[in-house]
């Protein structure tokens, strides 16, 4: 019996266990491996939606909106899209991404993004799917499409 490994061994453990370097998440773009200018990992990016969608939901629609129980869901994903069209949109960074220490930032230089690319990447995180897809530079398709990054402040 041969030592080589099964190919579900190399399979289920990822590109690494089977020799395959792919440098750290945002080599290719050229950002740092770690600290400011350095690509937001999972935690962070999930808990800065966790805080605006609770702000959205809890505070805004069913506090100061008053939104039915049945409809505040629906009241707080648009009070949500207004947030990051917003705020995005004008200082690169929504409440929850401020708790966090992470921005939204161009692919060429690391600046606010346009004003497009802002509702384009809104819309398709709106829609949950695309964002819950993601890149060996953990870039959700809402962040390819609208040729973003989410760094690190």
């Amino acid at each position: 019996m041969d030592k080589q490994p099964r190919w579900t061994q190399t399979w289920i453990s990822g590109t690494r266990a089977a020799g395959v370097d792919l440098g750290y998440p945002g080599e290719r773009l050229g950002l740092p491996a770690e600290g400011s200018g350095s690509v937001a990992r999972f935690g962070r990016r999930f808990g800065a939606v966790l805080v605006d969608w609770l702000i959205c939901t809890w505070a805004i629609a069913q506090g100061l909106l008053r939104a039915d129980p049945r409809s505040a869901a629906w009241v707080g994903l648009g009070v949500f899209a207004l947030e990051y069209v917003v705020l995005v949109g004008f200082i690169g960074m929504t409440f929850g991404m401020r708790l966090f220490g992470i921005r939204v930032a161009t692919l060429d230089g690391g600046g606010r993004p346009p004003f497009g690319a802002v509702l384009l990447r809104t819309l398709l995180l709106c829609l949950a799917v695309p964002a819950l897809i993601w890149d060996r530079d953990q870039r959700g398709l809402h962040d390819r499409a609208s040729r973003t990054v989410v760094v690190r402040l």
